[in-house]
């Protein structure tokens, strides 16, 4: 048992420092007017967002629903005569998608407005576009942020 909560707490340190903040460049489609965000990813593919539109702050979540990444395994067989003992061994790969991961936004003011927004995050940059309540549409886009 002493075992399984040293791995526990192992596990929780090493996702701690996974981590990663994107900063957001956002367009409307009406215009050429820049506004910007961020969005964390906690490593565990969800995280807070915020992104600065006119003179109201939308912030809320965001959660990963299709994987960057996806694992699967991989096993081998060996054996001999006799007994006919047969055992396996494999080991696990990961497979990433060259397209990135699709994830899903939902942000609101102080006012109750809200921002939804629909994220496809890779390597360290992605995209996508959000739709406020008004039907405005504004095209995304997604690079890491510069460590301070």
């Amino acid at each position: 048992m002493r075992t399984l909560s040293i791995l526990a707490t192992a596990a929780a340190v090493a996702l701690a420092g996974c981590a990663t903040t994107y900063q957001l460049s956002v367009m409307p489609h009406d215009s050429g007017k820049m506004y910007t965000g961020y969005a964390t990813d906690t490593g565990s593919g969800q995280g807070p967002i915020s992104v600065d539109i006119e003179s109201k702050h939308y912030q809320g979540t965001w959660v990963q629903t299709t994987p960057s990444t996806s694992y699967g395994y991989v096993s081998g067989g060996w054996g001999w005569g006799g007994w006919h003992r047969w055992g396996g061994i494999g080991t696990t790969i990961a497979i990433d998608n060259p397209n990135g991961g699709d994830a899903k936004a939902l942000l609101n003011a102080q006012d109750g407005s809200g921002l939804r927004c629909d994220l496809r995050i890779g390597q360290g940059t992605g995209g996508g576009f959000c739709r406020d309540d008004a039907g405005r549409q504004y095209d995304v886009q997604l690079r890491t942020a510069p460590h301070a």
